[in-house]
């Protein structure tokens, strides 16, 4: 078996996995994700991707492949999210989710990991979650890394059919509340989106944060997110199958950059 949970896992199997292994911390939110979608969207799509990566990589140590062992951490499912507090969040602040996660890579250490892997499925964690790992490695012994799910994609098995609609779509990735993230719970967890309430009023000017004036700046409004309603496109023609190509493109993506990060991280004999 390539991987174990840490929660399902005894305090002796968790001390024996971690000189060898790689601690995989998957990271969402709680926040609005307009009408139709659940509060907890970044949290259960962070936990769908990375659980049907283990479960690729589960199968190629099945087929006799050189896979690392992984402990994989529960999803936390708190994130940076003031910027949704209009409609509704559960946020903790830059300072505090980068102390949490901090603490959290300080225990695994203390442990005895020398590696780990973030997985973020929240666009406002990712700094924080970046500079929260660059931290980690300059005061411990480790190699650490991180991801957003989005960022990852397949890198062109010739048996992966090419989404079309994808390409199509490519500027609306990831986007919030969108026709990506409604795609992708459609795949996931079809029964929980609310598809009857799934609407997007175009709205001018639109949203600086998400599509700056100009390439490479980074630009904030107050009040932009209540001004667009929440989402920054719309989710119609999203759907079930565009969703399951799209989840498996991310979670080829992450096995992939787990076998690049264990090849580049072995200790040298």
């Amino acid at each position: 078996m390539s991987h174990r949970n840490l929660t399902e896992a005894t305090w002796r199997e968790t001390r024996a996995a971690a000189p060898d292994a790689i601690a995989v911390l998957p990271i969402g939110s709680q926040e609005q994700h307009a009408e139709h979608l659940p509060m907890g969207t970044d949290t259960m799509l962070a936990d769908a991707v990375v659980s049907r990566a283990l479960a690729l990589l589960d199968e190629r140590a099945a087929a006799g492949d050189d896979v690392p062992d992984l402990v994989r951490l529960p999803t936390l499912p708190y994130g940076h999210s003031p910027h949704h507090l209009f409609a509704a969040a559960l946020t903790l602040s830059a300072p505090v989710l980068g102390m949490v996660l901090d603490e959290l890579l300080d225990s695994l250490a203390a442990c005895g990991y020398r590696r780990v892997l973030v997985v973020n499925g929240h666009g406002g964690n990712d700094e924080i979650m970046r500079l929260a790992v660059k931290r980690f490695a300059l005061r411990a012994d480790v190699t650490a890394a991180a991801c957003s799910y989005w960022t990852l994609t397949d890198t062109g098995e010739p048996e992966q059919e090419a989404d079309v609609s994808e390409e199509k779509h490519a500027e609306l990735v990831p986007g919030h509340a969108g026709w990506f993230e409604t795609s992708l719970m459609l795949a996931a967890h079809p029964e929980l989106v609310r598809a009857e309430r799934a609407r997007h009023e175009p709205v001018e000017p639109p949203a600086l944060f998400d599509k700056p004036p100009y390439p490479g700046l980074t630009v904030e409004r107050h009040g932009e997110w209540e001004r667009v309603g929440g989402a920054t496109d719309d989710a119609a023609g999203a759907a079930a199958a565009h969703g399951e190509r799209l989840l498996d493109r991310r979670a080829r993506g992450l096995a992939h950059a787990v076998l690049a990060f264990d090849a580049a991280s072995r200790p040298v004999a």
